[in-house]
C-alpha cells in the first residue's frame, strides 16, 4: 500500500499520531501493535521519515532492552535515508540533523542499559554534539536536559 507523501496530515502521519497516543496513554501492547501494522505497510521503501518516527516509536514499546536497541538502530538508519534525500524533499537534511541529538541519546541510554558504557558514552557524545542543531524551546531544552542527566549517569559508573 503506497500512501501519498505531502503534508504533515497525511494517512500515516495521522496514525501514527494516534497510536503515540496510545503508549502514552499506558497502552504498550496496543501501541506496539499498530506501530508493527504500519511498520509492515511501509516496508524497507517507505518514507524515511515515517520509518525514523515508528522505529523510535516501537523501541519505546520494547520489553527486552536488545529489542529497544535494535529499533532504535532503525531509527537512526531512517534519519540517515532522510538526510541523504534528493531534493525532491526541502528540507529533508534540516529535519534529520534535527532528530540526531534524540535518536543518539536514545541508543546511549541503550547501551547503558545493556551494560555497553563505551557505546553509550560515544552516542552521548554524538547527541550532546547533534545538539546544537536543536532550537532553545521546550523539546531542545528537554533533549539538552535529558543529556546532561544521562552524561551524570554515565559519570557514577
Amino acid at each position: 500500500m503506497v500512501e501519498q507523501q505531502g503534508a504533515s496530515g497525511d494517512a500515516v502521519t495521522t496514525r501514527i499520531g494516534q497510536a503515540i497516543m496510545l503508549l502514552h496513554g499506558g497502552d504498550r501492547e496496543e501501541a506496539r501493535n499498530r506501530f508493527s501494522a504500519l511498520w509492515e505497510q511501509l516496508g524497507q521503501d517507505g518514507d524515511p521519515l515515517h520509518r525514523c518516527t515508528l522505529a523510535h516509536y516501537l523501541a519505546d514499546t520494547q520489553d527486552d532492552p536488545g529489542d529497544e536497541l535494535a529499533w532504535d538502530l532503525r531509527a537512526l538508519a531512517a534519519a540517515d535515508a532522510l538526510g541523504q534525500e534528493r531534493p525532491e524533499r526541502p528540507g529533508a537534511a534540516v529535519t534529520a540533523r534535527g532528530l540526531y541529538p534524540s535518536l543518539h541519546l536514545n541508543l546511549a541510554a541503550d547501551y547503558l542499559k545493556l551494560h555497553r558504557p563505551e557505546a553509550a558514552r560515544a552516542h552521548l557524545d554524538r547527541a550532546r554534539a547533534a545538539s546544537a542543531a536543536l532550537g532553545d524551546d521546550g523539546y531542545g531544552n528537554g533533549v539538552r536536559a535529558a543529556i546532561d542527566r544521562l552524561d551524570r549517569r554515565l559519570s557514577d559508573l
